[in-house]
């Protein structure tokens, strides 16, 4: 087996990824403090076409040497905004036509595995604080929750592993199936 050369995998320019069809998702980051958290969501956001990434409150923003340490020029192909608080984001992307989802750990929220993304709606994905999760006014105004089953010691993943999760389960059940 050969590995393939980078000029072998045929990826999109920055101007023909901007013209190409998007995943019907904005990821949302509620006040995430790792820079290269932000960048990892950048380029995970880009390896699955996603329409936008909303950044909110202290939550960094391009340009940062520590954002593009992880993203790799990233920043460049993804759409985003930057938000004063999440709740101004989640109230644009509901005007917007976005369906408001929590990824968190919640009573009532719905399994990853169980959850069956509607194919011509709009998702806007929200990924917490590192120590907090998603803000609890944000909780409040939520259409869903997703979350990630866990089997192991730890209380959560780390959210450029839980975008990772849930970017590459939206996109296979909306587009490989």
């Amino acid at each position: 087996m050969r590995k393939l050369k980078l000029d072998e995998l045929n990826r999109a320019s920055v101007e023909e990824f901007k013209t190409l069809d998007k995943l019907p998702v904005a990821v949302v980051l509620d006040n995430v403090r790792s820079l290269h958290n932000v960048g990892s969501a950048f380029r995970t956001s880009d390896a699955f076409a996603v329409d936008q990434i909303c950044l909110c409150g202290i939550t960094g923003t391009p340009p940062n040497r520590e954002i593009e340490k992880t993203a790799l020029g990233a920043t460049s192909s993804v759409n985003w905004k930057h938000f004063e608080t999440t709740l101004q984001a989640v109230h644009q992307l509901r005007v917007d036509g976005y369906l408001i989802i929590a990824i968190e750990q919640a009573v009532d929220s719905t399994k990853l595995h169980e959850f069956e993304p509607i194919p011509g709606e709009k998702y806007a994905l929200i990924f917490g604080n590192e120590v907090n999760g998603v803000a609890d006014e944000v909780m409040e105004q939520i259409d869903g929750c997703i979350e990630i089953p866990q089997f192991g010691t730890k209380h959560s993943f780390n959210i450029a592993v839980s975008a990772g999760i849930i970017l590459w389960d939206f996109f296979s059940k909306l587009n490989l199936r």
